[in-house]
């Protein structure tokens, strides 16, 4: 007997797209096989919902159907150019007793005309439900990557049944220094699947976690939200893992729980010392003199202003100052005279000098012996 697709889905004649596609997301959940397992009348009837709903929700398929019913589906119909086909009470007669091929074979040369692609069903009503789910799609645990192309047929699922926990979603928290410095309270919006009443269809609802930010925190320490992914009828769902991360700073960069301050300075400060002004994060102005001569990889290091311990906040890293020594693009003559005179001339007058001590040491020493 010829399927009523209209009945299968439970709609009019007269039924719009959204009445279709409401009744199918209906039915084939009711019907889904794994709400029923063991149950070949709900298997059958999920299959023949997916028949029906790849039909009636197909403009021309559908139009097809309500023309020429089964039959026209199968067997394919004349397109506009060919409509003259089935007018004709004996193209219409070979039509029905042969179908398309046989009706083109009869039909005199120069009269063929174009015909629909004869329809059959591909059977994969697993397909049929993916596609029009999607991300929504409240099975979606049963199925694996090697499996979604797989059709349900009578074997079942693998895994039917098995309720599993869904892998962590792991996000980044952006903390600035001056979080993890002082503590903080922070607010974040997230966005999950929930489960409505009937545990099986579910909606998109917005939910407000709060996080607070312990003095000391450093880079990588994970906040765990149990449970705050998607749920599912089949599901338990993920944990919600939270990495913290530093915001870049404008003055400061973190390695654990030091501070590292990069100061720029020219030459002539870097050979005669300069007192820095830093800003801290609690915002405190610390004055600190440099008294020796900065040479390449020189480093200040001020214990005890650094980032609270992760451990203990109430103990504090240090803060580490490198050192960017800007060199002069060029010198005038007086500048280089005047350089070497302080560099290089006063520096040899001191060896030689240096050197005529040391020999008159030794002579001085020689007489008395």
């Amino acid at each position: 007997m010829a399927k009523d697709y209209y009945e299968i889905l439970q709609v009019t004649r007269i039924a719009k797209d959204a009445d279709i596609n409401s009744s199918y997301r209906r039915l084939a959940l009711k019907f889904h096989p794994a709400r029923n397992p063991d149950d070949l009348d709900a298997l059958y009837k999920f299959h023949d919902l997916a028949e029906a709903y790849d039909v009636l929700s197909d403009p021309q398929k559908r139009a097809i159907y309500d023309q020429y019913g089964n039959e026209g589906l199968k067997r394919g119909v004349p397109t506009a150019e060919a409509y003259d086909v089935l007018s004709d009470p004996q193209k219409r007669a070979i039509y029905d007793q042969y179908g398309n091929e046989g009706l083109k074979r009869g039909v005199p040369t120069g009269t063929d005309g174009e015909w629909t692609e004869d329809y059959v069903f591909h059977g994969n009503a697993e397909k049929i439900f993916r596609d029009f789910f999607g991300g929504d799609n409240p099975f979606m645990e049963f199925y694996t990557t090697a499996d979604q192309n797989r059709s349900l047929g009578f074997g079942g699922i693998d895994g039917r049944g098995r309720v599993k926990k869904d892998p962590p979603i792991v996000r980044d928290l952006l903390l600035s220094l001056e979080d993890c410095y002082h503590g903080a309270i922070k607010k974040i919006k997230i966005s999950r699947r929930v489960l409505n009443d009937d545990g099986i269809t579910s909606n998109i609802r917005e939910k407000i976690l709060s996080i607070s930010v312990k003095r000391g925190w450093l880079p990588g320490t994970k906040i765990i939200f149990e449970g705050e992914g998607d749920q599912g009828p089949n599901n338990i769902p993920s944990d919600l893992v939270f990495t913290v991360k530093d915001k870049p700073h404008p003055i400061f960069r973190r390695e654990n729980s030091d501070l590292i301050y990069t100061a720029k300075i020219t030459l002539g400060y870097a050979l005669v010392g300069i007192t820095l002004h830093i800003e801290h994060l609690d915002g405190r102005i610390l004055d600190v003199p440099i008294n020796d001569i900065v040479r390449p990889g020189y480093k200040k290091r001020i214990p005890g202003h650094g980032m609270p311990l992760m451990t203990d906040p109430d103990k504090y890293g240090d803060i580490i100052i490198d050192f960017d020594v800007e060199y002069p693009i060029g010198l005038s003559p007086d500048q280089k005279l005047f350089i070497k005179e302080a560099l290089i001339n006063n520096l040899n007058n001191k060896k030689q000098q240096q050197q005529h001590a040391n020999h008159f040491k030794k002579k001085h020493l020689f007489h008395e012996d």
